[in-house]
């Protein structure tokens, strides 16, 4: 069986988030959809880098994958935060029990706008964390909550991708992937 990922992008967001998690998951053999948000599939990063995004979101609404993911990074996560077909993406994948995930300003803000967060706990960007409500924030680089896993920023962004890999194929596929990369 094929383990499918989306990574939803959109102008703004964090180039290094972004280009890690899009790495990481396809050394771990997961099949990584990036989809964008935008009227166009070329989207610029916070920080300038430029991304040529597989797919529109729009496009792949009706399909299914393992787990949908979310970088940070102004005004990305504004802009997914405000995208109303990735918000119904998103809880449809909360309500079926499938893994969903979010680093830096995402969780606060595009996680947090869904609906998705009531009674978790979960991390963000610290900065960030003024602006939830109903949930827990904890002060960890990472944090797994039942099918919810969020992430505090860049500086986490290869934990953050390696627990991904860990939560969709296991600890042993981890740790392969974490000791390729010099990470172990």
């Amino acid at each position: 069986m094929t383990v499918r990922a989306l990574i939803a992008v959109a102008d703004g967001v964090e180039d290094l988030e972004t280009v890690t998690l899009i790495d990481v998951l396809r050394r771990a053999e997961v099949e990584v959809v990036v989809a964008s948000i935008e009227a166009r599939r070329m989207i610029t990063c916070a920080r300038g880098t430029r991304l040529t995004a597989d797919a529109m979101l729009v496009d792949l609404l009706a399909q299914d994958f393992e787990l949908i993911a979310l970088p940070g990074g102004m005004p990305g996560a504004e802009r997914l935060a405000g995208h109303g077909p990735l918000g119904e993406l998103v809880v449809r994948q909360a309500r079926a029990g499938k893994l969903f995930a979010a680093i830096c300003a995402a969780p606060a803000l595009a996680l947090q706008q869904y609906g998705v967060l009531r009674q978790r706990r979960m991390t963000c960007y610290p900065a960030f964390s003024d602006r939830l409500s109903g949930c827990s924030f904890v002060d960890e680089p990472v944090v797994v909550d039942g099918n919810c896993i969020t992430s505090q920023g860049p500086g986490t962004a290869l934990a953050f991708a390696l627990t991904l890999v860990e939560q969709l194929a296991g600890k042993g596929k981890r740790n392969a992937v974490a000791k390729a990369m010099l990470a172990a």
